[in-house]
């Protein structure tokens, strides 16, 4: 039995339909366990619920557990290695979506558009104090320094080259791109936008220090909330350290209500959807299914993580 485990949209189960026909049972209940199925599961296409070290052990049949996306912090790897179960990510297949997201989020800090938009909806759209418009700015001429250089920053960079930026960034090794390479200290304290595109490990968790940002500067996050201390990040927001930030990842997901967060005007949130479009839809299920067939042949799987 192939199981999704995820509440998709219409469009997203008919993608699944067809691709994989009838093969798959829809779990939508992505708060519910998957105990009434646990013992028929053959393979599991991933989202983001976490896949648990009992569930794993509950699951007596499973021998994939298949991530639509790229970070696999949601599973438990060590249980699945010990279950000989094989765990399967697929790089690439969203970095397109995540790439715009982290750019369109950029821009809609730096150019105010929730005030706006709220305003102009409120049939205020002239009224604002003339001083709010000292806050808007442009990505021409600022210095955006990612941290991380996989695929998603690789198409990112170009763009923001391409609109006037000075493109620096930081990775466990420079690369041969034509953009400076800093540690990353160097890189928070000089850059007036931060995007982070790393993933979530024990190293990188918390790595992010907004007041090691400089004053002013704007942090754009599409990877994983805990990369950053969400305490400071609120605390620097608050206290103007920060100009804005824009978030599509949160330390606790989905955010929940009275999160301070929610009420500063200069973030921008998502929840945790960058990477979700039709067409990274359509790459990734294509990926999933052609590894849940190598797992009937007994083929090598693609993109193996354990």
């Amino acid at each position: 039995m192939i199981v999704l485990h995820a509440r998709p949209s219409p469009g997203f189960r008919e993608a699944v339909d067809a691709i994989f026909g009838a093969g798959v049972v829809v779990h939508a209940d992505e708060s519910a366990p998957l105990d009434a199925v646990a013992g028929e599961i053959t393979a599991l296409l991933h989202v983001l619920t976490p896949v648990t070290a009992d569930f794993i052990a509950s699951a007596p049949k499973l021998k994939l557990i298949q991530k639509l996306g790229v970070g696999v912090n949601t599973i438990a790897l060590d249980a699945a290695r010990d279950h000989g179960v094989a765990v399967c990510n697929m790089p690439g297949t969203n970095s397109q979506a995540v790439a715009e997201m982290a750019l369109s989020l950029m821009m809609a800090v730096l150019r105010r558009t929730c005030f706006f938009d709220a305003r102009t909806r409120a049939g205020e759209g002239w009224t604002a104090d003339p001083s709010e418009l000292d806050q808007v700015g442009e990505i021409g001429g600022r210095t955006i320094g990612l941290v991380g250089f996989g695929n998603s920053a690789q198409l990112l960079a170009p763009a923001l080259a391409a609109l006037g930026a000075e493109v620096a960034y930081t990775a466990r090794s420079p690369r041969d791109v034509p953009y400076e390479y800093l540690p990353l200290d160097d890189l928070l304290a000089t850059s007036d936008i931060v995007s982070l595109h790393m993933p979530l490990t024990d190293a990188t968790r918390g790595s992010i220090d907004p007041f090691a940002m400089k004053k002013g500067a704007v942090l754009v996050n599409t990877a994983r909330g805990e990369l950053v201390d969400e305490a400071k990040l609120v605390e620097a927001l608050t206290s103007g350290h920060l100009r804005g930030a824009g978030l599509d990842v949160f330390a606790e997901e989905p955010l929940p209500r009275g999160n301070p967060l929610l009420g500063l005007p200069n973030a921008v949130l998502a929840p945790h959807i960058a990477w979700l479009t039709p067409e990274t839809l359509v790459r990734s299920l294509t990926v999933a299914h052609e590894n849940c067939r190598r797992l009937a042949a007994r083929e090598p799987l693609l993109h193996q993580v354990v």
